[in-house]
């Protein structure tokens, strides 16, 4: 009797289930496509990944671009993390787990996010403007 007095309460309060409509499930899409990526807005310790098994991982895709007419971003390398504060001062790290980005680098322009290009003037780092 006790048992089937709390089974009822239980669920007439609604704490088993939840029987009220979901809303129409969307398609999975993939990052790159769901949400634009902002190249100005990434800054501070970088860790590039080339292997392609780990690309899911990543925040987006670069571009090394050769000329540096045609980047998004000039890059500018840092020595120390605390310099890294603005879009286009990077400071790579070697350890996936210390960097505030993960960036996949791809040699074919098409499937990148944006490209960057690396510079050895500090002045000039930063995003290009369009």
């Amino acid at each position: 009797m006790t048992f089937t007095l709390l089974l009822v309460s239980w669920l007439t309060l609604g704490w088993g289930m939840n029987f009220a409509p979901q809303p129409a499930s969307s398609p999975i899409l993939p990052p790159s496509s769901a949400q634009s990526i902002e190249p100005c807005r990434i800054y501070g310790s970088i860790y590039l990944e080339t292997d392609p098994r780990r690309r899911s991982y990543c925040f987006a895709t670069v571009y090394l671009e050769p000329d540096q007419a045609f980047a998004d971003v000039l890059i500018f390398k840092e020595s120390n993390k605390l310099f890294a504060d603005k879009a286009g001062f990077w400071y790579f790290t070697m350890a996936r787990d210390f960097a505030d980005y993960a960036l996949f680098v791809t040699d074919n322009r098409n499937l990148a996010d944006f490209s960057i290009y690396y510079t050895d003037v500090r002045s000039y780092a930063g995003c290009r403007k369009q």
